[in-house]
């Protein structure tokens, strides 16, 4: 499908990648790991066209539809959530204004019997027809239901993209690569923003299409339970293995162990042949012998150890001074937003030094809280911070707040005061950021660089209390690590809005669940949590079906009974095999129906044509009535 043979790319001298090769198949899904600036989004661009390599062929068929999720998007304003998704069907789009200015012709003319009148009704049912074969009669519930799928609720289809946060509209994005049945899907991280559900969504999705897909990830979970194949980028080369993350990791381990297993075996071997050279240079007659070894040494093929790049950022997070015994005391604090109550009348208490986590579901008011705490929105209610109280606080958006026409070092020396800005090399060299690259501008920065600089950012500052909304999105695993060390060290007071179950553990001695405008304390850390909840981790439950009742504050969880179970993972099991056998379909189908556009003699001439286009058809339509039979199986168990 894509073949990529010695590609090389190259910023101010330094190879980023050097004539590297593989081929991305049909059914490949493959996950593109490696360091933060390591050339994983570069690699993507190169794939989707948008940028060229130095050197090397990127070579694919003619007719191969690629779609690309980039991290950044530049959305028209103007259109409503539909709007904007309907622009991934721009041929359907422009087909329906034709039929509008067709039909609008039909009812205004009024000379039936001339050619003119006889062409316009031909025209009429040759872009009916092209409508039909392209979808048109399906594409608007589709949309919808990617939609739903991505976490929008109905009432938002008529909203403006323009009022719904970056985290929001990069869904809307994604909507409409997924809509676009292409195949080839370039996703550069996919999961930043979205929740649980959607991500759990989103993995059946993928596992379902037919599309071969690349995804940039730092989402373990998501990478194991998605792809089947990953590729690290690593010093300029790649690793390809067709195994999900977490075996790859494995395999590259004992691949490596082999290698220098190898390689000391060989350095014997080549100690053993130096020795014996030694030796015989010294006789006469031996010389001859003594140049045949020294020839053999030399085509020798030396076995190398692949490397690993094991450069991390150095960071730790200096305490101010010490605040007061209660640091932030909060009272009956609501917050709405219009009609929609997020908060209601929470009261919370967090003292000195305490690592708090907040958790729970997206739009449950873990984010605006934080932002109360810091404030940054307004209130209802009494919030109170505590003497000598210095707040850090870094958003879930926190990159988006940097200027990408400055460079690197100007960000820094511009955030900086008199007492830290001869620190501000060695705070930058500390996140990796060394040499000429302090003169990049930000704005080529990829995503996980600008989260390590913003980073960077906050050190410049005082506090003694952090506060840190999803702080992991867009850093590589082992930034991740690093920047967990660095909480777990921190002497203040933490409080961590995050999804990431491997993050916190260890990390924070109480959490916080929000739902339906209220929280709930746990006195322990996240692994307490989810015994307490009876999950191992927050996919569960997310899956987990609650009912609310309206008379009572607190909410019921209801019990899925062992059955219940069985037949929920049956009819999973059954829904994800449908999708996939309806994804195929509708895709050979669509082939058969531009053949009959561009070849119509040639394709109705062969053998057996119409019966085996109709029993297609027939069965997609029963697939599809399958389809709905499970969906509702599956809503009535829900």
């Amino acid at each position: 499908m894509l073949n990529i043979h010695n590609l090389s790319v190259s910023f101010a001298g330094e190879y980023l990648f050097e004539e590297i090769s593989f081929r991305l198949n049909t059914g490949d899904r493959v996950g593109l790991i490696g360091k933060n600036g390591a050339g994983k989004s570069t690699l993507l661009k190169l794939l989707s066209k948008e940028m060229q390599p130095d050197t090397g062929i990127i070579a694919s068929d003619k007719e191969v539809r690629i779609g690309f999720l980039k991290q950044d998007l530049d959305f028209e304003l103007g259109r409503t959530v539909l709007e904007e998704s309907y622009q991934a069907f721009e041929e359907i789009i422009a087909l329906e204004k034709q039929l509008e200015y067709t039909n609008q012709q039909l009812a205004e003319r009024t000379d039936y019997e001339s050619d003119g009148y006889t062409k316009l009704i031909e025209d009429l049912s040759d872009i009916t027809h092209h409508y039909e074969i392209l979808g048109g009669y399906n594409y608007q519930g589709e949309t919808e239901k990617i939609l739903l799928g991505l976490g929008f609720k109905r009432e938002d289809f008529d909203k403006f993209t323009d009022t719904f946060s970056g985290g929001w509209r990069m869904r809307i994005e994604l909507a409409k690569l997924l809509l676009q049945n292409n195949d080839v899907l370039l996703l550069d991280e996919p999961t930043n923003h979205l929740d649980i559900e959607s991500i759990i969504w989103l993995e059946q999705f993928l596992r379902s299409s037919s599309s071969a897909v690349a995804i940039v990830s730092h989402d373990k979970m998501f990478l194991d339970n998605v792809t089947n194949r990953t590729i690290e980028i690593s010093l300029g080369r790649i690793y390809d293995y067709n195994k999900p993350y977490s075996e790859f990791l494995v395999l590259r381990k004992e691949i490596q162990e082999q290698q220098l297993s190898a390689q000391r075996n060989q350095e014997k071997q080549i100690q053993q042949t130096e020795k014996l050279i030694e030796k015989f240079r010294a006789k006469a007659s031996k010389a001859t012998m003594a140049q045949s070894l020294i020839k053999k040494l030399d085509k020798l093929d030396r076995i190398a150890v692949d490397e690993d790049d094991n450069s991390v950022m150095n960071l730790k997070f200096p305490i101010s001074v010490v605040p007061g015994r209660v640091v932030i005391e909060i009272e009956d604090l609501s917050k709405h937003y219009g009609e929609k109550e997020v908060l209601n009348n929470i009261d919370l208490l967090i003292e000195r030094d305490i690592k708090t986590a907040f958790v729970g579901q997206n739009g449950q008011g873990k984010s605006t809280l934080a932002k109360i705490i810091v404030g940054d929105i307004e209130h209802q209610g009494r919030l109170k911070l505590g003497h000598n109280v210095q707040i850090g606080y870094f958003a879930q958006n926190q990159a988006e707040y940097l200027d990408g026409n400055k460079t690197i070092l100007n960000t820094m020396i511009d955030a900086a005061n008199e007492t830290n800005r001869s620190k501000v090399r060695d705070i930058l060299g500390s996140f990796l950021f060394r040499g000429d690259e302090v003169d990049k501008y930000v704005k080529v920065l990829s995503g996980g660089e600008r989260n390590r600089l913003a980073l960077a950012k906050m050190l410049l500052q005082p506090f003694n209390v952090l506060v840190m909304d999803e702080p992991t999105n867009h850093l590589d695993i082992k930034s991740k690590n690093v920047l967990k060390q660095a909480l777990q060290s921190f002497e203040g007071t933490l409080i961590l809005v995050s999804h990431d179950r491997d993050f916190l553990q260890g990390l924070t001695s109480n959490v916080y669940e929000f739902k339906d405008g209220a929280i709930k304390e746990y006195l322990g850390d996240i692994d307490f949590y989810l015994e307490q909840r009876k999950v191992e981790d927050f996919r569960e439950i997310e899956k987990k079906q609650v009912k609310v009742s309206k008379k009572e504050k607190k909410s019921v969880t209801k019990e899925v009974s062992y059955e219940d179970q069985k037949k929920l993972k049956s009819l999973n099991n059954k829904l994800s095999s449908v999708e996939s056998n309806i994804s195929q379909l509708e895709k050979e189908i669509k082939q058969i129906d531009k053949d009959l556009l561009n070849h119509y003699d040639a394709t109705i001439a062969k053998p057996g044509f119409f019966d085996s286009y109709e029993k297609k058809k027939k069965t997609l339509k029963q697939l599809m009535e399958q389809w709905e039979d499970i969906t509702l199986k599956l809503e009535e168990l829900s």
